[in-house]
């Protein structure tokens, strides 16, 4: 749990000292463009999956982590040389803002596939809140520090210090595996994770379109990823009008993340996982879709930037604290090819195609209809679509859950 949580907090911490950064760069592209860096993200993302699928198809399983943090390691110290020298350019601005984007995602998305592969369903229900918080003390200390740090060392230096975070995320990491080394899951040899998965840079997609559990994760995905969306936009808009200066959205920006993060941990470590053991997995998927069908509709009736503050903060809160545990949970029932392969295609490529086509269909809704009230509204309808998918995963997590043992003992793939 300690090695868990070593490897978020390092990694989340890094993520949100730059965050606020990424907000500020895509503000200064224009909040009229968004939508065009949504679909950059997205097209990115379609270029590093095939990539990302053809490493993990031929490196040991316990370097792919490894691996991966490396090299955006490297990536973290360029962009740190290129805005030490150009630091205004807007091309270099929209470069990183796509590039945390996809960043963001598979590092995170990575970490928690490392966990769902060395530990069993009983102790994820058990252990993955408390190791959120992990991740969510990162959060809190990466906006402190860049909100502290940037009127000093600039953006070019929070980035060498974020490569640093990555650095001893990965360090966290090889330290888990071996850990897990020494106390071995009986279902499962540690030499098995000595070797490659195997197979083809593009079967997570395969395994997609076999499996109806995992398509109902990527549904559920795209719905998160559309009230994420049509949220983002708003703060956008807001905070563009309210702050236009853009050291002061910095800043605001690192508060908010300061307050979701302050909620969060708060709720990982004293109630996440007894909400998961006592009421099921299928609370964590549930609770949060249905209040912001409840908040859209605040929003709509009051589109005010202190409404959408406290909107924002619940949703991010509660999808930290609640949403992204249940949802990795959901993992541990998944053979190692989906834990990998499949998990990374949702968490990545179906993650920003749903934020990609929300973005225009937000963009879509403003122009016209001119009444930020009317995407409120869809978006709670959204978000109520959200709820009953998270439902229905549930019930299948329950009943994955309770399958023989042998069967994953044996190497018997689960049924679809």
């Amino acid at each position: 749990m300690l090695g868990g949580g070593a490897l978020f907090f390092l990694l989340f911490t890094g993520y949100f000292m730059l965050r606020p950064v990424r907000e500020t760069m895509g503000i200064a592209g224009g909040v009229s463009n968004l939508q065009w860096l949504f679909t950059g993200t997205f097209v990115a993302t379609l270029i590093a999956l095939p990539l990302f699928g053809w490493l993990v198809s031929r490196v040991a399983r316990r370097r792919i982590l490894l691996y991966t943090y490396g090299f955006f390691v490297s990536n973290l110290l360029l962009f740190a040389a290129g805005f030490a020298v150009a630091p205004d350019a807007v091309w270099q601005a929209r470069g990183f803002y796509i590039w945390l984007s996809v960043f963001n995602l598979l590092a995170i998305s990575l970490g928690w596939s490392l966990l769902a592969d060395l530990f069993s369903a009983e102790q994820a229900r058990r252990l993955f809140g408390l190791i959120a918080a992990g991740a969510s003390l990162g959060g809190l200390c990466g906006p402190l520090l860049g909100t502290l740090l940037v009127p000093v060392t600039g953006h070019s230096g929070l980035m060498v210090l974020a490569a640093l975070f990555l650095s001893g995320s990965a360090g966290s990491a090889l330290w888990l595996q071996r850990w897990r080394d020494r106390h071995p899951l009986p279902a499962e040899p540690p030499k098995q994770r000595r070797r490659p998965l195997g197979g083809h840079p593009l079967e997570g997609a395969t395994e997609l379109l076999r499996s109806r559990f995992l398509q109902g994760i990527a549904l559920f995905v795209v719905l998160l990823a559309s009230v994420s969306t049509f949220l983002y936009f708003e703060q956008a808009r807001l905070v563009a009008e309210t702050f236009p200066d853009p050291v002061r959205q910095t800043q605001v920006f690192g508060i908010i993340d300061v307050v979701v993060q302050t909620l969060a941990i708060l709720t990982q470590l004293f109630f996440t996982g007894r909400l998961a053991r006592r009421l099921g997995v299928g609370f964590l998927l549930v609770a949060v879709p249905l209040l912001m069908a409840l908040c859209f509709a605040w929003l709509a009736l009051a589109p005010a930037f202190a409404v959408l503050a406290i909107v924002m903060v619940l949703r991010r809160a509660g999808e930290y604290a609640l949403v992204r545990p249940g949802r990795e949970m959901l993992y541990t029932v998944v053979d190692p090819t989906e834990k990998y392969k499949a998990k990374n295609l949702i968490d990545t490529v179906v993650y920003r195609g749903g934020d990609a086509l929300s973005g225009w269909v937000k963009r879509g809704l403003d122009l016209l209809a001119e009444q930020p009230a009317a995407a409120m509204l869809i978006g709670a309808g959204v978000a109520l679509m959200w709820a009953v998918t998270g439902r229905g995963l549930a019930r299948s997590f329950q009943q994955r859950s309770v399958l023989p043992a042998a069967a994953s003992e044996n190497g018997h793939r689960r049924p679809c």
